[in-house]
């Protein structure tokens, strides 16, 4: 139907060009010729002042001898053919079969071009342009073809185990018949599930430069429309779009947006987005067999998809697409350092061990900023140097040095971030301090980043009260330096990175012997979800907090305590920040024992210890946070 629509209007538009161009063609010469009477034209005649005459029925057209052409209409009874012949002029006549037409064209030009917008807005209305008023059941699903910067397997690098697992979809498709002589089935769907800037959807384009089928993308909620019903048709036209193009591959990013739980809501959007997921389900595992179409996913929030999507039959496989660890990380950067020129300093793996946490998408970002330190200062290749100033400037946020501080300021700052190194390097199980700075960063006016030495895959509830001791300490350092009454509210991020901490300790780890193993997170504050309907009772959330407070006051006393025994070795730190700005922790420590931070001829400062810098890999990428006075990593809460 929308071809014949389509074959129909551009033949009313052939029709109409035409009759426009007889209209002016045919009009051409009768306004180039000058108008006389029939009486004229004879005396012309007579006159021997003729050179030419054209018969074109009742129209006389003629040139005179000086070169003028003019036009007359003869009498129905006038014998001009026989004057002219007489008078040895040349005559030619023109043929008149096309004059009907052309009047009849001329007479339907109005009709035409009515019939010609009529047939173009209803084209517009039922869907034959994807933006018509009529178009919203139609799919927004895109084919990728990328001739330029296409992606291949081997830009992916940090996540081997989920590539391996793609992979193997890529060479079903290639080669079907080595697995289904086994009696393997194709997988209907993958869901890659991830943390943001992982790689899912570069995963994706890989995918799609390798299989070499059709690879349609599109967002979960392009879906979603204030219509009803346009979702669910919108899935229709895409796995129609897809089965005609079998085998193929089709992409959902963020699949959340129309594959959350059903039941969490009532009437509104909520219908519409339940019967898209409904149709979605019916297309990928129904009635009818979709053979060769592949439907990958990609979300970071795979907690709030409906158990349906999820079973074997639907998304048979879910790909989980983790943060790189320090060998995926070295890999990563090589990746997005090839287009990079490099000093003979830079050396990706110790700046993969300075980077844990980071995902491939901080990778990529910290690589750029490296690039753009280097092109900024005028080098030519990017030197380590621009890799440790893009580093911090990721982690800590960009030096804010136009911001004025005044001495008591810088001070106070001063024994405030002391106060953390100090107590962060006497807890032994705190991860070691990486570097200290008063020089205001994103919104704080000064902090100390401890990274880890490995992967840190768990807290134990011992690592957990010395990290709160350590973080805590900022504000003890300022009680015991400038007493009660003259706290600033530079401990203000401590506080609430401390409450998170204490928290999760007591509210999901079962680190209370009070509240014992029961998970009151979500029930306590007030989240709907798993533990819907789970009412607590007044005097337990009063536990709960009470356990909350205890642990912080332990913290904060155990901080007070460390400060007050080796306050000679927090003054030497405080001055050295106030004297020096910012500090590394092969520095720190050489502050602490009194000597210069810069060691001496001879002397590695640490002995058979590595600089923290080089050795450290926390877990997540710490966050400056307004008015912090420090700064730590926030563990996974």
């Amino acid at each position: 139907m929308g071809n014949a629509r389509n074959i129909a209007f551009w033949v009313v538009l052939f029709l109409l060009v035409l009759a426009l161009f007889n209209l002016f063609s045919g009009g051409g010469t009768t306004l180039q010729s000058r108008e006389i009477s029939y009486t004229d034209f004879v005396d012309a005649v007579e006159s021997k002042t003729v050179s030419s005459v054209t018969l074109d029925g009742e129209q006389v057209r003629f040139r005179s001898t000086d070169g003028n052409d003019y036009m007359t209409i003869k009498p129905e009874d006038a014998t001009v053919t026989t004057m002219l012949v007489e008078n040895n002029i040349p005559v030619r006549a023109e043929a008149q079969q096309q004059s009907g037409f052309q009047s009849f064209l001329l007479s339907l030009l109005p009709f035409l071009l009515l019939i010609g917008v009529w047939i173009y807005f209803m084209n517009r209305m039922q869907g034959g342009g994807k933006g018509g008023a009529m178009g919203f059941g139609k799919s927004k699903a895109k084919m990728l073809t990328e001739k330029h910067g296409r992606v291949t397997f081997d830009d992916v690098a940090g996540i081997d185990e989920a590539k391996e697992e793609l992979e193997e979809i890529v060479e079903f498709l290639r080669n079907p018949q080595k697995f289904s002589r086994l009696g393997g089935k194709i997988p209907k769907g993958a869901l890659l599930v991830g943390p943001p800037g992982t790689g899912k959807t570069l995963l994706a384009r890989a995918i799609a430069g390798e299989a070499g089928v059709p690879f349609f993308t599109i967002s979960g909620s392009d879906f979603v429309e204030m219509f009803v019903g346009v979702g669910a048709s919108r899935v229709r036209d895409m796995f129609e779009q897809a089965k005609k193009n079998a085998p193929c591959i089709v992409f959902i990013d963020e699949i959340d947006a129309v594959g959350r739980n059903r039941g969490a809501g009532y009437g509104g959007g909520n219908d519409e987005r339940e019967q898209t997921l409904n149709q979605l389900l019916v297309e990928m595992d129904g009635f009818e067999a979709n053979e060769g179409v592949i439907i990958l996913a990609a979300t970071n929030r795979r907690d709030v998809l409906d158990p349906a999507l999820l079973r074997p039959g639907r998304f048979d496989r879910q790909v989980t697409v983790p943060n790189p660890d320090i060998k995926g990380r070295e890999k990563i950067l090589h990746v997005h350092a090839r287009k990079t020129p490099l000093g003979p300093d830079a050396d990706m793996r110790i700046i993969a061990r300075g980077t844990p946490g980071f995902s491939g998408a901080d990778l990529a970002n910290l690589v750029n900023e490296a690039a753009l330190m280097a092109a900024r200062v005028g080098r030519r290749f990017v030197t380590m140097e621009d890799f440790e100033y893009a580093k911090d400037k990721v982690m800590m946020g960009a030096e804010r040095r136009s911001m004025v501080l005044t001495p008591e300021q810088k001070e106070k700052t001063a024994y405030h971030e002391a106060g953390h190194a100090v107590v962060g390097l006497s807890l032994p199980q705190c991860d070691p301090v990486y570097k200290a700075t008063i020089i205001p960063r994103g919104g704080a006016l000064g902090m100390v980043v401890s990274l880890p030495e490995i992967d840190r895959l768990n807290w134990h509830r011992s690592e957990c009260e010395e990290k709160l001791a350590m973080t805590m300490a900022g504000k003890a350092a300022e009680v015991i330096k400038y007493g009660e009454d003259n706290v600033s509210n530079g401990p203000a991020g401590d506080i609430q990175q401390a409450s998170a901490l204490a928290r999760a300790m007591v509210l999901r780890w079962g680190m209370s012997d009070k509240i014992g193993n029961i998970d009151y997170s979500e029930a306590h504050e007030g989240y709907s979800g798993s533990t819907a309907g789970l009412s607590v009772s007044a005097h337990t959330k009063e536990v709960i907090e009470s356990e909350v407070k205890r642990f912080i006051s332990e913290a904060y006393s155990r901080a007070f305590q460390i400060l007050t025994d080796k306050k000679v070795e927090w003054d030497r730190l405080a001055q050295g920040l106030l004297e020096y700005e910012t500090l590394t922790g092969d520095e720190i420590k050489r502050v602490i024992r009194g000597e210069p931070p810069q060691a001496g001829p001879g002397d590695d400062g640490l002995g058979e210890e590595e600089t923290p810098s080089v050795t450290a890999i926390p877990k997540t990428k710490p966050k400056a946070k307004p008015a912090d006075g420090g700064l730590e990593p926030e563990p996974s809460v």
